[in-house]
């Protein structure tokens, strides 16, 4: 156990702040509320981006970039979506000296910047699908910040989409879900629970939302990625009107998604231990770290970094450029290095000392078990990259099994209430109340409507109000 990190039994929110700060993360900015991503974390978010990034052109989506600043008139326009965000909204009164004529709002999410320029671009049937994303950063006022979860600015990326019928609006939304969910799971580790968002938990301004939901390790859920259907609404506030095929005037139906550096949390969370951090090899921005260990200044320069570096080059060529890293801080005691390439989550260590040279062998040693293994030099490029996949599957199997442990199914609110006065986790449960019910329940028990399971389509008696056909929902205390 890390003398430098508080066990998470004992207190899991210096827990979590505790390994972002041993794995040089992130750190509090001078401005209350934002942070600022160390080299380390941002590495890890653009191998995020990457994999996000590259999808996403695959299904014919292109970058653009929208302006950070946004008359408050446009938000006013679309009257849910203002209500919905206006407590979080951080606005500019002042510039160049001068009181503006008109405030200007930090962008939270861009719906409406883009909304009025699509109302410029599309004329015709033909102008249509629009399939822009965007990355950026966006600000939303937080009281309580909690680095990478909730900080006042955040990166992401957000998806904004134009169609012209109800279905194709409707199938991009979906699509776009099961992207979110593909690269959480098989990337990231993270056994995602995709499905419909409650009336409560609706994106403001939109007619349904998705949402990918991750438990991470205190049992408490993580909203992880949205996709909206957004209907007609943004089109008829911004006007984005098109000339149909049978040559009538009709609104657009839009779509948006987006994901953000709160991912980042959500792998710290799930896969780290009471060590450091632990990170799944499919986005660890490095994947093997190689320490040659010697007292002997000249067989370190002549035998273990000549040996060392010609690994590292073959793997590179299989796992990626950059993928090794050859540790060179000699000036350290072998067990130090050990350690802090442990606590930055690098997946799999190759140890190269005396004793290994004489073998002719390097000493693996995974991050996620601490299991030791010999690889002999020649089985290298066929042994490291099995056993970082042989890694990869054992920490989602791990987090997938923990939520499976986690996830119990009650039939009333006393069954409901008694689960949340322990630790909680993931209760399923029948439910076909409201916005007041789910108020009731939140203030009652702190838990919320994760969403409604796609993949199950159960039909029962709500465990709240009693009526009957009620959809199976997740419920869950949530970050």
């Amino acid at each position: 156990m890390a003398r430098n990190i508080v066990p998470r039994k004992e207190d899991y929110s210096q827990w979590y702040l505790d390994v972002i700060k041993t794995a040089e993360l992130a750190d509090y900015a001078p401005v209350r509320g934002c942070m600022v991503i160390r080299p380390n974390g941002y590495a890890l978010w653009e191998s995020i981006q990457g994999h996000f990034d590259e999808v996403f052109k695959e299904t014919g989506h292109v970058n653009a970039y929208f302006p950070l600043l946004i008359p408050q008139s446009f938000l006013e326009k679309e009257a849910e979506h203002v209500e919905g965000f206006a407590p979080e909204c951080a606005v500019v009164t002042h510039a160049g000296g001068e009181e503006l004529e008109e405030p200007l709002i930090i962008r939270p999410t861009s719906e409406t910047v883009i909304g009025h320029m699509y109302s410029k671009w599309v004329q015709s049937w033909r102008d249509l699908p629009i399939l822009i994303n965007q990355w950026c950063n966006v600000m939303r006022w937080e009281k309580r910040s909690r680095l990478f979860l909730r900080t006042s600015e955040f990166l992401w990326q957000e998806g904004h989409t134009a169609h012209s019928t109800s279905e194709e609006a409707m199938e991009e939304t979906l699509k776009m879900l099961g992207v979110y969910r593909d690269i959480m799971e098989n990337v990231l580790g993270l056994p995602i629970l995709a499905g419909e968002k409650s009336e409560g938990e609706r994106f403001p301004g939109a007619d349904n939302t998705y949402s990918c939901e991750a438990m991470m390790s205190d049992g408490k859920a993580l909203q992880a990625g949205t996709s909206h259907f957004l209907g007609q609404n943004f089109a008829r506030a911004f006007d984005i009107t098109f000339q149909n095929r049978e040559g009538e005037l009709d609104y657009a139906w839009t779509t948006s998604w987006g994901s953000s550096t709160r991912l980042i949390g959500a792998i710290v969370m799930t896969h780290s231990d009471d060590d450091g951090l632990v990170l799944p090899p499919r986005v660890a921005p490095v994947k093997a770290v190689i320490v040659p260990i010697s007292p002997d200044q000249s067989f370190l320069d002549e035998k273990l970094l000549p040996r060392a570096r010609e690994a590292a080059e073959r793997l590179d060529t299989l796992l990626g450029k950059r993928s090794v890293k050859i540790d060179n801080d000699f000036h350290l005691r072998p067990g130090d290095r050990f350690f802090a390439n442990l606590q930055k989550g690098i997946p799999l260590r190759l140890e190269l000392g005396e004793k290994e040279f004489g073998k002719g062998v390097f000493q693996a040693v995974r991050r996620d078990t601490g299991e030791r293994l010999d690889i002999p030099w020649d089985q290298v490029e066929e042994r490291v990259p099995a056993l970082l996949e042989e890694i990869q599957q054992d920490l989602f199997a791990k987090a997938l099994a923990f939520r499976e442990k986690n996830t119990v199914r009650v039939g009333d609110f006393g069954e409901f209430k008694e689960v949340f006065r322990g630790r909680g986790g993931f209760v399923e449960a029948f439910f076909a109340g409201g916005r007041d019910e789910e108020k009731a329940i939140k203030e009652e028990t702190g838990a919320t409507a994760r969403c409604f399971p796609m993949d199950k389509e159960e039909r029962g008696d709500c465990f709240f109000t009693g009526r009957p056909g009620a959809r199976l929902a997740v419920f869950a205390r949530a970050y």
